[in-house]
């Protein structure tokens, strides 16, 4: 049983760069079923397509939450086998409360409560818990992990130029309140309610639904379209270097191998 549960936890956790043989095929199949499983979730909210194709959407529904539940089991049965989890009991606990094994349970978890609920408004909500399934293919892509990387290493300066952005939300929301509330009060009618135009205007979009129309509100509103573009692109510079970083070290690591043989250049 040991040995079987080992053979599976190389199976279902290998990583990317290192997976061959049926560890890469049940890997193929698990992106492919995720992929499938995206693309019948938009296609199930097409009238038509829901009409002529309910039955096969819903088959489909079975075999994947099956499949998904399977999978879910096994990763917490073999989950003894990595060193943070190797007690049998709380080692397992710990598991199901780790953040892959979450999203797992989520993709899985509104079609079991829908079983039972009645109430069809909580029913439809939680059918929205589906799209979780998309979050598992980071569990399998090397783009997706390289991005959650650098979201963590670079988590302290996206926090503080995210913290910088909602600041000066505030600030322009609460200075164009009390510029264009006596001319608009309808519109500009409290400091939350100015907020959804600072969002609009920091982000240059723009609706047009709620604007300044005083000669100060509208130079506010320039000044606010300004410093919004400098204001995010901050986080995109952030993200922009750690990708480079990250990119620079992968390179640097592969040339530190042979090409032919796969081994350290200090080997040779």
């Amino acid at each position: 049983m040991d040995h079987l549960r080992k053979s599976l936890y190389r199976i279902l956790e290998t990583s990317a760069g290192k997976r061959r043989g049926l560890s890469l095929i049940v890997n193929l199949l698990l992106i492919t079923i995720i992929t499938l499983n995206a693309i019948a979730i938009v296609l199930h909210t097409v009238p038509e397509y829901n009409r002529r194709f309910a039955r096969i959407f819903y088959d489909f529904e079975l075999f994947s939450v099956g499949f998904f539940t399977v999978e879910y089991l096994l990763r917490v049965w073999v989950s003894v086998e990595n060193e943070k989890y190797h007690h049998p009991f709380w080692g397992r606990l710990r598991y199901v409360f780790s953040t892959p094994a979450l999203i797992d349970f989520l993709a899985i978890f509104p079609f079991y409560f829908s079983l039972f609920a009645t109430d069809l408004a909580i029913v439809r909500i939680l059918r929205l818990f589906r799209i979780f399934r998309l979050f598992r293919i980071s569990r399998y892509s090397h783009a997706f992990r390289l991005i959650q990387n650098v979201v963590a290493e670079k988590k302290e300066e996206l926090i503080l130029s995210t913290t910088l952005v909602i600041f000066m939300l505030i600030i322009v929301s609460s200075v164009m309140y009390y510029v264009e509330h006596a001319a608009q009060p309808d519109k500009f009618s409290s400091i939350p309610a100015t907020m959804w135009w600072g969002v609009t205007a920091m982000t240059t979009v723009g609706y047009g639904d709620i604007h300044p129309i005083t000669p100060l509100g509208k130079f506010l509103g320039g000044i606010s379209a300004i410093m919004g573009i400098g204001l995010f692109a901050l986080p995109t510079g952030i993200l922009v270097s750690g990708f480079n970083e990250h990119i620079r070290v992968q390179k640097k690591s592969r040339s530190m191998y042979c090409p032919h043989c796969g081994k350290p250049l200090t080997d040779h």
